[in-house]
C-alpha cells in the first residue's frame, strides 16, 4: 500500500475542517505528522486513525432497552 501524503489545506479537506483545526492538531501532537524541511505533511492513514479514534456507535433499541445508553 503506497502512503499518501498531503498538506495542511488538502488534511483540512479531507477531514472537512479549517485549516486552523489541523494546525492546532499539530500544535498540540494530537495527531501524527511528518517535516519535510520547514513543510508539514499528514500521512493519509494518519488522518484516517484520527477520525477513527473518535467514532461513537450509535444507540441501539436493545441498549435503550437494558438502560446502557
Amino acid at each position: 500500500m503506497e502512503k499518501k501524503y498531503l498538506t495542511v489545506p488538502a488534511a483540512a479537506d479531507y477531514l472537512g475542517t479549517s485549516e486552523r483545526f489541523i494546525r492546532r492538531l499539530i500544535a498540540q501532537r494530537r495527531i501524527a505528522f511528518h517535516r519535510v524541511g520547514r513543510h508539514v505533511r499528514l500521512a493519509e492513514v494518519d488522518l484516517e486513525a484520527f477520525a477513527q479514534a473518535g467514532r461513537v456507535e450509535p444507540i441501539t433499541a436493545r441498549r435503550v432497552r437494558r438502560g446502557v445508553a
